[in-house]
């Protein structure tokens, strides 16, 4: 029996298309002195970081994350861990590789890496943030508070929305994710943990009916 493959249901398409446009940084690609992956479920995480490794856009990689209960069955040794594996088997020299196996969030991946990569005496000026689509918004607002001399660059696994969903294979468990960290952009801000981000009056109308329609089990 063939599975079917995921959809986003036509009522809340649009919404779902606004909040993935959102988190979106569009950043144009270039060199920098770091590239650091962001551990999650999503093993995208790890290609994006391998390809541009081997583009030439940093010398240096750092793959970050401990496990999540979103994680542990599918990355058992640790986020960082298999990331690692992958980036190897697919070209990266183990040298250029550094891992941080004990951040459980966003901020700690950056205060982490942050750490390691001053214990190797590695001179950092600008970064390459890798991390999940819906991701890159938040990460960005964190990083730029924790560590805000560095200029930051955002980028994924190049994929539509809709390739996402299929590579994820779980439709709600992509808009739950897209509706969390809609609401983590201000909520974080507000508490501190990132700095300010505008967010659009349709992005705000579109988090809200997409609430109101049952996607709340990532909230904070």
């Amino acid at each position: 029996m063939t599975a079917t493959t995921p959809s986003i249901p036509p009522n809340v398409r649009a919404d779902v298309e606004c909040l993935w446009t959102y988190h979106d940084m569009h950043h144009d690609i270039r060199p920098t002195d770091v590239g650091i992956g962001f551990g999650s479920h999503d093993l995208g995480v790890a290609m994006i970081a391998t390809d541009l490794f081997r583009r030439g856009m940093y010398p240096r990689l750092v793959f970050t994350g401990a496990n999540a209960p979103t994680t542990i069955e599918r990355f058992p040794r640790g986020e960082a861990v298999h990331y690692r594996e992958y980036a190897i088997d697919h070209g990266v020299p183990a040298a250029a590789i550094l891992i941080e196996t004990q951040a459980r969030n966003t901020g700690q991946n950056i205060e982490l890496t942050r750490e390691l990569l001053a214990e190797h005496r590695i001179e950092v000026r600008s970064v390459s943030l890798m991390s999940r689509p819906y991701q890159q918004r938040r990460a960005y607002a964190t990083c730029k508070k924790l560590w805000p001399e560095v200029d930051v660059i955002c980028a994924s696994h190049p994929l539509s929305l809709d390739d996402y969903v299929t590579s994820i294979g779980d439709v709600d468990k992509v808009i739950n994710m897209l509706v969390g960290d809609t609401q983590r952009i201000t909520k974080y801000a507000e508490l501190g943990f990132a700095i300010a981000q505008d967010v659009p009056a349709e992005v705000e109308l579109a988090y809200a009916r997409l609430v109101d329609a049952g996607y709340t089990s990532r909230l904070v």
